[in-house]
């Protein structure tokens, strides 16, 4: 059996244990559907009615279901569900009749694999079975959490047993093979991208591009001109036609993060793709179709931005068909033992260390009761400083570099800073002033320099925030 994409040769599934479950009410049609299975090399347990497929997918094991849509006992989207608990990378082709192709439709929202309509072509239903076959070799290999999908597609694993990581990463394996718009939710650091990617990779158009804009870190007529391209002439020094991300990732992916920092304008256009599918270049009028698949991810509450105002209620409902929590790396330290060897092992693989650096009981203990407000980038951040520190082949503490002052230490650097001279009411008021300035220089820092967002995550207009910054002498990227 070759490969759907032209790439190679995969197993068929001869072995007994790795079988169809077909259910069908008809008789005539199921028999004819086995022998049509069979004669390709599968093997098929039949099944009349939902009920006993159900039972089936208690007790056994199968590679595929293929269930019509409309059963006696318990209905396909009945037996799709129950496949779907018994095991999430379990594929499902539904069966309809004419009348019940958008019930067949939506099923696919809730996880099916594809769905065919009767009278069943025996080469359109052998074709699908062939893709559902590599669908299913992906995801038994688990390949997003594996080291050498990390090193193909160059970016850290995803790694990590905690329950809340793998209720995430169920989550996007479910939704990878559906064409719904994806939204993740999460704090800087998390890995947003990195999620985005193997959705990417898990969907049916892996084989297609994958482009990533951060729509925070590109000013608004630029980034309007990254995402839909120009013509000739737009503006001064257009001197040629430029296609944008929306263009190139035809038959694609593409990933916008930080999808809250859009302006209005942008909004609009970015709806329009989502329900209209197409879009205009930069000083163009000629109407352009395209074909990719919308991934949003932003560390906002866009919710709330909606009901505020401040964030089209149209864009948000679209985009959160299917939204997608990744946990923040301190609600799942359980994870950080084998993230933190992980990261030492690839720095010092990196480093061409001879034997691996591993990391001390007493730097476990701190990583473990450290708050981690940078996630786990942060932490891959603190285990690669260390490792460069690191003379001998343990971590220790002080290459970690994440324990707080001493209280003796913490008092006389307080005396320096603030100045304990003058009056109870003046020492208060340059303290003050102090944890002001230092609060408002770690969100700058956190959100880029974006003082929009900052005012926003400091509970303070944006105004205030201008004013602030001329009063304490702070500029937006100041480190």
């Amino acid at each position: 059996m070759s490969h759907p994409d032209g790439g190679g040769p995969v197993e068929s599934p001869r072995d007994p244990a790795e079988r169809v479950l077909l259910v069908e009410d008809k008789e005539g049609l199921r028999d004819v559907l086995c022998r049509t299975l069979e004669q390709e090399g599968y093997s098929v347990l039949p099944c009349s009615d939902g009920k006993q497929a159900l039972s089936k997918l208690q007790r056994e094991k199968f590679f595929l279901v293929l269930s019509d849509l409309k059963l006696p006992g318990a209905d396909g989207l009945e037996v799709l569900r129950a496949a779907r608990r018994a095991e999430p990378t379990l594929p499902v082709i539904l069966m309809t009749a004419f009348g019940t192709v958008s019930d067949a439709v939506a099923a696919m929202k809730d996880g099916a694999y594809d769905f065919l309509e009767k009278p069943v072509d025996p080469d359109h239903l052998l074709a699908l079975l062939q893709r559902a076959l590599q669908h299913r070799k992906l995801a038994r290999e688990n390949t997003f959490l594996r080291e050498r999908f990390a090193a193909e597609l160059g970016f850290p694993t995803i790694l990590g047993g905690s329950a809340s990581l793998h209720q995430a990463l169920s989550q996007l394996e479910k939704v990878a093979l559906t064409e719904a718009t994806v939204l993740l939710l999460g704090e800087s650091g998390t890995g947003k991208e990195l999620f985005a990617r193997a959705l990417h990779h898990l969907s049916r158009r892996r084989a297609g591009p994958f482009f990533a804009i951060n729509c925070a870190a590109i000013p608004e007529t630029l980034l309007e001109n990254e995402l839909f391209g120009h013509e000739k002439g737009a503006y001064t020094g257009a001197g040629a036609t430029k296609r944008g991300k929306m263009e190139m990732a035809d038959g694609g992916t593409l990933f916008l993060d930080e999808i809250g920092d859009l302006s209005p304008t942008l909004q609009g256009k970015i709806l329009r793709v989502i329900e209209e599918r197409c879009f205009e270049r930069v000083g163009g009028t000629e109407t352009r179709s395209v074909d990719l698949r919308l991934v949003a991810a932003t560390n906002r509450d866009l919710k709330a931005l909606a009901a505020e105002g401040a964030f089209r209620q149209d864009l948000y409902f679209r985009l959160s068909v299917f939204p997608v929590a990744i946990p923040p790396l301190r609600e799942r330290r359980e994870d950080i033992p084998h993230l933190a060897a992980h990261f030492a092992s690839r720095f010092s693989a990196e480093q061409k260390r001879r034997i691996p650096v591993r990391v001390s009981t007493a730097a476990m203990d701190l990583l473990l009761e450290h708050g981690w407000p940078g996630n786990v980038r942060e932490l891959e951040n603190a285990l690669e400083r260390a490792v460069i520190l690191c003379e001998g082949d343990e971590i220790t503490p002080l290459h970690l570099n994440l324990s707080g002052p001493s209280p003796v230490e913490a008092e006389h650097r307080v005396s320096e800073l603030v100045g304990l001279h003058g009056s109870l009411s003046e020492v208060s008021q340059r303290a003050a002033a102090l944890v002001e300035r230092e609060k408002i220089r770690q969100v700058l820092l956190e959100t880029g320099g974006n003082k929009s967002r900052a005012a926003e995550a400091l509970r303070i207009s944006y105004k205030t925030l201008l004013a602030k910054l001329k009063e304490l002498g702070l500029t937006p990227l100041q480190p």
